[in-house]
């Protein structure tokens, strides 16, 4: 499994606008991918720190086709909404430390 994390600051007096771009654009955009899995956003308890999403994958190839092909677009739609440019990184997903986790989103 891969994950992309994802780093940015929504504008203060934008955030219930950004969630609810999130819900109705980004996620449909989102679960319509190959290799999709899941998306984990964490938001901070105060609203001076950045946001955090986690983007899950089956595979490392499937989320750099989603970059690629998808993401300028899901970038254009949040980027009225943002503060701070978006920062992300890669990640592999050591599975064995996480069994209960895969399987919940083997159902």
């Amino acid at each position: 499994m891969f994950a992309r994390i994802i780093e940015f600051m929504p504008k203060t007096e934008k955030k219930d606008d950004f969630i609810k771009a999130i819900r109705n654009e980004v996620l449909p955009l989102l679960k319509k991918q190959p290799g999709f899995q899941e998306i984990l956003p964490l938001f901070p308890e105060n609203n001076t720190d950045r946001v955090v999403t986690v983007s899950l994958w089956t595979d490392k190839k499937m989320a750099e086709r989603y970059e690629h092909d998808v993401y300028p677009k899901v970038e254009g739609i949040l980027k009225p909404y943002l503060s701070t440019p978006v920062t992300f990184k890669h990640y592999n997903l050591e599975t064995t430390l996480c069994t209960h986790f895969v399987q919940s989103l083997a159902v």
